[in-house]
């Protein structure tokens, strides 16, 4: 591998920490249609894939899904710009990328709406130079189309491309994509469950981004 010219961002426990919203939003999901509460680690399983392929680990009626994924979002809505926030270090790293000239892009599972309004309350807007979301791809993380549709629009090569991620799915996504990875520890993902996807790098914060640029 050579030197790294584009770095890939996984959204959601990467860039922005979020996760303790959606938590809260699959548990009132749950609570509303089940009347039930569902441990928490069966959503985290799935966190990084679409919110349709999550919920199917809990029913496979469609019109449910379908219910599901209104409730879902509205209460994510509600509560998002209040409980949202870029991770420490975060904005003042993406800045220093940038300014290294390093191409940017955010590669995530969330639909296109969300994931420009979670930049915006997070100040991340126009700082990246490729967005991928769930609603430009037909197959999802841990496939590697996400990734590979990044490269293509952005003319890179995976040779000289990091995808950072907190997720197994984002390690698995880059991997086969054929670029290299770094595992983001301030997520809500151990390095024991990231450690049989074998990341390139491990990162214990943001600020480490930056040396995945030096030659």
């Amino acid at each position: 591998m050579g030197t790294v010219h584009t770095i890939l961002f996984d959204l959601d426990g990467t860039l922005i920490d979020s996760v303790d919203l959606i938590l809260r939003s699959y548990r009132h999901t749950l609570w509303s249609h089940r009347g039930a509460v569902v441990p928490d680690e069966i959503w985290l399983e799935g966190l990084g894939t679409p919110l349709r392929n999550q919920l199917r680990a809990v029913t496979d009626d469609p019109e449910e899904i379908e219910r599901m994924v209104v409730t879902y979002r509205d209460f994510n809505f509600a509560h998002h710009d209040e409980m949202v926030r870029p991770f420490p270090g975060i904005i003042e790293t993406i800045s220093e990328l940038k300014e290294l000239g390093v191409v940017l892009g955010v590669v995530t599972s969330k639909a296109r709406s969300g994931l420009k309004r979670g930049l915006n309350v997070s100040g991340l807007d126009r700082m990246f130079d490729v967005l991928v979301s769930m609603d430009d791809v037909e197959r999802h993380k841990p496939d590697p189309e996400p990734v590979l549709k990044a490269l293509e629009i952005l003319g890179a090569s995976a040779d000289h491309t990091v995808f950072v991620g907190d997720s197994p799915h984002d390690m698995a996504a880059g991997r086969s994509a054929g670029v290299q990875t770094a595992a983001a520890l301030w997520g809500p993902f151990p390095r024991a469950t990231l450690e049989p996807h074998c990341p390139g790098y491990w990162l214990t914060a943001p600020t480490d981004i930056v040396a995945l640029t030096a030659p």
